[in-house]
């Protein structure tokens, strides 16, 4: 936390399994092909990585400054596990005590059956009432019968732990699926933010 930036600006955190596809969200959001290395290689994460972003709500309104920040990936990276409970430990405290995280994006690949560690995450989340988003990753990847299907049982299995599902974006890094929405999200939010800090 003592490498992070001062928490004057509103953030948008990522965070999945390993080789979810966060980096290559990361750039189609900020429409950047090499802002985030993308890597084939599980655990290329390793830091809290904050990308600072300048954006415009209209022509006429001023510029809004903004983090978008890369945590590392939690489940089946190559690494020892006491380095993998050293990034849990480090992940974790900036999740739960980040006072200007004003979204969490919980990025789950689309093209599989609901997992235990994602949901195990996501009820974390939920029981430290962290405001989180869930992003499904690689929808064009998988045929759109079973991503629905995909989406729906995670949705399902949601349920039994929480009673207002969080919002649930589709997307694809590489047909610019759930970018607007995503990005029409977080201006939102900085609206938000930006009144009540006025």
């Amino acid at each position: 936390m003592q490498l992070c930036p001062p928490p004057t600006l509103p953030e948008y955190a990522l965070i999945g399994r390993s080789n979810v596809g966060k980096s290559s969200l990361i750039n189609m959001l900020t429409a950047k092909e090499k802002l985030a290395k993308t890597s084939n290689t599980p655990g290329k994460t390793q830091l809290i990585n904050h990308f600072k972003i300048r954006s415009r709500m209209g022509p006429e309104s001023p510029a809004e400054d903004w983090y978008l920040v890369d945590l590392p990936g939690f489940g089946f990276a190559k690494r020892s596990i006491s380095t993998r409970n050293k990034w849990e430990q480090m992940t974790e405290k900036y999740i739960r005590e980040r006072e200007n995280l004003l979204q969490l994006f919980l990025l789950i690949d689309s093209r599989h059956q609901p997992q235990k560690n994602d949901l195990a995450f996501a009820q974390n989340l939920y029981k430290w009432q962290v405001p989180y988003t869930i992003i499904f990753t690689k929808s064009d990847k998988e045929n759109q019968s079973i991503v629905s299907k995909n989406v729906n049982a995670f949705s399902k299995s949601l349920s039994t732990f929480q009673q207002y599902l969080p919002r649930i974006i589709i997307t694809s890094a590489i047909k610019k699926i759930g970018r607007n929405k995503v990005l029409g999200l977080i201006e939102e939010l900085n609206k938000e933010w930006s009144e009540m800090n006025s």
